[in-house]
C-alpha cells in the first residue's frame, strides 16, 4: 500500500518529502516505471541571483535535485515536487520538479542538470543574467506557438543558445493545446521548446488555449516568480518592471467571477509599488494575450467599439484596464492572440497620437505591441483592407519580436520572419520621463491626436 502524504496549493499538489511512493518496497532492485525527466526549462528568480529549474517525470522519483556550477557540477540544490492529474478521460499523472538556484553570479555561465538517481536530464548551460555591454537586456517577445507548424521555433532555438537574447517572452497560447491528447500535446510542446527554454529563462503570460479544466495544465507546468498559479505575477529586471496578467479572467467566468477582482486589486498594489520606485526601475511594461486594439478580420474583442478588456465588463464597465494602465503610466503594451504582428502608434481611450514628427518620442500615451505569430496550426490571420490610423505596421508573416531595454530612455523592437533573416518592421520607444500620465498629457494627446469615433469610415 502506497502513503502519499501532499498539501495543495492553488491547483498544486506538493507531495511530502516523507511520502512512500506505489513502487517502493524493501526490494532495492525496485524502481519507479518513469524516472527519466524531461521537459527541462528554467525561469527567472525575480532577481538575477535566482534562478528557478522546472521539469517533469511520468513516476514519483522522491528526490528533485539540480546539479549546478560554473565549469563544472560541484553544487546541489533539492527542490519539491507536485503531482499533477491531467483533467481528460485517462486522468493521465505527472509529477512536476521545481528547484531553485540562488547563488547566481551575474555573467558567469553555469552547467546544470537535473534528476535523482532514477534518471539525469541532459547537461544544459545558461549565463547568469547580466547587463549587456551596450545596455540592458535582450529579449524575445511572441505569442501563439502551436506543438503543430511552430514556425518560429528553430530560430529562437538557435538565438537562445547562441546568446542572442537573455529572456523568452511567451504571451499566450502554447502549443495549442497543453491539455490536448491528455496532456501529450503539451509534453511534446515543452520537449521542443527545451532545447530554447532550458537554456534562457522562459516567462509564460496564459491564453485562451489554456483554459481547460481552469487552466490547470499551465498553473501546474510552469514556474513564475512570487507565484503558485503563475495566472499574474511581477518581476523587475534591469530598468524594467514587467507585469503579466490574465485576460481569460473576463471570459472564461464558467470558472467563476471573483478572479476578475483579485487579480484587479492586485494590479493597483503592484502597479503602486512600481510607480513608487521608477527612479531605479522607470519602465512598465504589461503582458496580457488579448488585445486592446487590432484591425484584423475577424470577430475578437480587439474589433469591438468597446472592447472588454479595454473598457470593462459590458453594461458596467468595471475591471476596464486601459484607464487603469494609463492612470499608472503604462509605457509599453504586449499582447498576442491575433496570429498577426501590428505596431500601433501611441493611443489612450481610441485617441492616436500620430499628428507629430517623432511620436514615439514622449508619447503621451501607451504605445501597443501584437505579435502573435509565432506559428501554430491555425495559420496567420488576416487584416482589414483600411485599418483605424493608429495602426502603424501590419504584416500576417510568421515570425517574432526582438525588444532590447537599453537604458531608462531607450526601448528597441522590431519584427523578424520567421523563414529568413529579414527585420520587417522596427522603431525606437523614447521616454525621458516616467510617471503617471498627466493632464498635459492629456492636452497634448488631444491637441496632436485624432479621436476615433464608433461611425469612423476610412476616407
Amino acid at each position: 500500500m502506497s502513503l502519499i502524504f501532499c498539501v495543495i496549493v492553488d491547483g498544486r499538489e506538493y507531495l511530502s518529502k516523507n511520502r512512500t511512493p506505489h513502487w517502493k518496497t524493501s526490494d532495492p532492485n525496485r524502481g519507479p516505471f518513469y524516472g527519466q525527466p524531461e521537459q527541462v526549462h528554467i525561469s527567472y528568480g525575480g532577481d538575477p541571483s535566482k534562478m528557478i529549474v522546472t521539469w517533469l517525470t511520468f513516476d514519483d522519483t522522491i528526490d528533485s535535485v539540480v546539479e549546478y556550477g560554473i565549469g563544472r557540477l560541484n553544487k546541489k540544490v533539492e527542490g519539491k515536487v507536485s503531482r499533477f492529474v491531467d483533467g481528460g478521460a485517462k486522468k493521465s499523472l505527472r509529477y512536476i520538479h521545481r528547484a531553485t538556484i540562488t547563488d547566481i553570479e551575474p555573467g558567469e555561465r553555469y552547467f546544470y542538470r537535473v534528476g535523482s538517481s532514477y534518471g539525469w536530464s541532459n547537461i544544459f548551460t545558461f549565463v547568469g543574467l547580466k547587463e549587456r555591454p551596450e545596455g540592458g537586456y535582450k529579449y524575445a517577445v511572441y505569442g501563439d506557438m502551436g506543438n503543430i507548424n511552430a514556425r518560429s521555433l528553430g530560430k529562437i532555438q538557435r538565438e537562445a543558445q547562441d546568446g542572442d537574447f537573455d529572456v523568452i517572452l511567451h504571451v499566450g497560447d502554447l502549443a495549442y493545446n497543453l491539455d490536448t491528447n491528455d496532456g501529450a500535446f503539451g509534453d511534446e510542446f515543452m520537449r521542443q521548446l527545451e532545447p530554447a527554454a532550458a537554456y534562457v529563462p522562459y516567462m509564460t503570460v496564459v491564453g485562451n488555449h489554456e483554459a481547460s479544466y481552469n487552466f490547470s495544465h499551465y498553473v501546474n507546468r510552469y514556474t513564475m516568480p512570487d507565484s503558485d498559479h503563475n495566472l499574474f505575477y511581477s518581476f523587475d529586471l534591469g530598468t524594467a518592471h514587467f507585469i503579466a496578467f490574465s485576460t481569460e479572467f473576463y471570459f472564461s467566468t464558467n470558472y467563476g467571477w471573483e478572479q476578475i477582482g483579485n487579480q484587479w486589486n492586485w494590479l493597483i498594489k503592484d502597479l503602486e509599488k512600481a510607480n513608487a520606485n521608477r527612479a531605479k526601475v522607470p519602465w512598465i511594461i504589461t503582458m496580457g494575450h488579448r488585445p486592446m486594439y487590432c484591425s484584423d478580420f475577424d470577430s475578437d474583442d480587439c474589433t469591438k467599439y468597446e472592447s472588454i478588456i479595454r473598457v470593462g465588463l459590458p453594461m458596467t464597465h468595471a475591471y476596464g484596464l486601459e484607464k487603469l494602465f494609463y492612470k499608472y503610466g503604462v509605457d509599453l503594451e504586449l499582447w498576442a492572440h491575433e496570429h498577426t504582428f501590428e505596431r500601433f502608434y501611441p493611443v489612450y481611450n481610441r485617441t492616436v497620437y500620430k499628428g507629430v514628427e517623432s511620436p514615439y518620442k514622449n508619447p503621451p500615451a501607451p504605445v501597443h505591441v501584437v505579435t502573435g505569430s509565432a506559428g501554430c496550426q491555425e495559420y496567420t490571420d488576416t487584416f482589414v483592407l483600411h485599418p483605424e490610423p493608429w495602426s502603424a505596421f501590419r504584416s500576417s508573416n510568421y515570425g517574432f519580436s526582438r525588444m532590447q531595454i537599453f537604458n531608462h530612455t531607450h526601448i528597441y523592437f522590431e519584427q523578424t520572419l520567421a523563414f529568413n533573416s529579414t527585420v520587417e518592421d522596427s522603431f525606437w520607444l523614447v521616454k525621458d520621463k516616467h510617471a503617471p500620465y498627466s493632464s498635459h498629457d492629456l492636452k497634448r494627446l488631444h491637441k496632436n491626436g485624432v479621436y476615433i469615433p464608433h461611425s469612423y469610415k476610412h476616407q
